[in-house]
């Protein structure tokens, strides 16, 4: 009964078409990008249009104790956007608007339904670029990338969205509307409330808009493919590059398994006889790059690598298209694909290539390893079946493998991809029991009746639904 008289609400203040409540509908928001998660329809779907309304919708939830689901395009890859208590999925897509770009400033203000890419698209008009580019930058929202923290292949020199989000609007579990943090270069005015929210995962509140931080756009680059006998010589070519004080704008890796397969998948010509690939990408002012890209050759030729360049701008897009592809070509080679995305400093880069080569062995899985290599950040991709009970126990011993190592060498348990469902069960291994109790009550302190985003990141003592 209080469903009914919840959707009733909904529809006063949304309007008929903004709320849906049909099955057939509701099975797409039943699940996120993330393999291996549970699924669970939501009772409804809301498609608010302003901040007001989204406020009004969270005043509803917590009339009729429903929780709340904060959802974007639902690329995110853990679990985060799945509404495993039923309740209410609240997607942005609708409010969608580059609300301004401004140049003088460097900055553009967005709603969180703005696509990574169409941000992009629109303030190169301008000579600016915003650098996080997750993977699924042409589908994933600002608003999803900005609450999964999200980094992308930039993240070696430029950062994670986090370097660039200078101010939020936010409303928070009760239904207010709360901003933070604005246009100005410096600002350290109290807590750092911005911060707190960006990585937040929708669970400490819901975010309606976004200021964002702006570069101008490079003015030349230089894309290099270079090809290794074994994991070593690439992982000692990685350390060559930085200790050499070049921070290339993107420094990408692929093992053999992982090239193949983006090989037979995209047709670029890889060279699928080695063990390894770098893609590296340096880019600046013209002497700069072509000094740089000097060095990484060097560095590359010295640990018994070989390398091309990109002879223009379309061979360079091939090869980053292919690196791209690399999720969507290994998950065509299993039914299940568990993409994980364990951590370590970049010293460390060697060792969790081999320590993952290991692992697959020692299970018996195969395991393709890519990733944002200057920066330590792999992607461990098992290729399973979820319908092999017995393979799957050795994906989750793999799986937890995967992070006692990455731990083990001073690394995280995520660098992008966010803690959601698939990670709660680990926190206490990075954060300590006490460290762990502190993001509880971080939580309880902004949603005591734990109506936002429940069942996610905060590993357990969220309160009842």
């Amino acid at each position: 009964m209080s469903l009914t008289k919840a959707i009733l609400d909904l529809r006063a203040i949304l309007g008929k078409e903004n709320v849906v409540t049909a099955k057939e509908d509701l099975l797409c928001y039943s699940f996120d990008a993330t393999a291996g998660m549970p699924e669970h329809l939501p009772d409804v779907l809301v498609t608010p249009l302003s901040v007001k309304q989204v406020a009004e919708v969270v005043k509803v939830a917590n009339r009729y104790k429903l929780p709340v689901y904060p959802r974007g395009s639902g690329t995110n890859l853990s679990g985060g956007t799945v509404p495993i208590r039923g309740g209410i999925v609240l997607s942005l897509l609708k409010m969608n608007k580059i609300l301004e770009v401004d140049p003088e400033n460097f900055v553009a203000i967005v709603q969180p339904g703005v696509i990574i890419q169409t941000l992009n698209t629109t303030v190169a008009a301008y000579g600016l670029i915003y650098p996080p580019d997750p993977g699924s930058m042409a589908t994933a929202t600002m608003g999803g990338s900005v609450a999964e923290c999200s980094g992308g292949l930039r993240g070696l020199k430029y950062g994670v969205t986090r370097d660039y989000v200078m101010g939020l609007e936010v409303v928070l579990a009760n239904g207010d509307v709360v901003r933070f943090g604005g246009k100005t270069v410096k600002n350290v005015t109290a807590y750092d409330m911005v911060r707190l929210f960006t990585g937040s995962e929708g669970t400490l509140g819901i975010i309606t808009e976004i200021i964002v931080r702006l570069i101008p756009a490079p003015e030349a680059r230089k894309t290099m493919l270079a090809s290794f006998k074994d994991l070593t010589s690439a992982g000692n070519s990685i350390l060559g590059i930085i200790q050499s004080k070049v921070i290339p704008a993107t420094m990408e890796i692929m093992d053999r398994v992982t090239m193949e397969t983006v090989e037979n998948h995209a047709h670029v010509g890889l060279p699928t006889g080695a063990e390894a690939i770098l893609l590296v990408e340096v880019d600046g002012i013209p002497e700069v790059v072509r000094r740089e890209a000097a060095t990484v050759r060097k560095v590359i030729t010295r640990n018994g690598g070989t390398v091309k360049a990109a002879a223009d701008d379309r061979e360079r897009d091939q090869l980053w298209a292919a690196r791209r592809a690399a999720l969507p070509a290994l998950a065509q080679k299993r039914p299940t694909t568990i993409l994980e995305d364990a951590t370590v400093p970049r010293s460390k880069i060697t060792d969790m290539l081999l320590a993952i080569q290991d692992i697959g062995r020692r299970y018996k899985l195969t395991i393709g390893a890519f990733g944002h290599a200057g920066d330590g950040n792999l992607h461990p991709t098992i290729l399973t079946d979820a319908r092999d009970s017995e393979e799957m126990e050795r994906v989750h011993q793999a799986v937890d493998e995967i992070f006692k190592a990455a731990l083990a060498m001073g690394g995280t348990l995520s660098g992008e991809h966010g803690i959601g469902m698939a990670k709660a069960r680990y926190l206490p291994w990075e954060f300590g029991e006490k460290g762990v109790q502190l993001l509880q009550k971080i939580k309880e302190a902004l949603d005591p009746g734990c109506i936002l985003n429940p069942g996610k990141l905060i590993p357990r003592g969220e309160g009842q639904v």
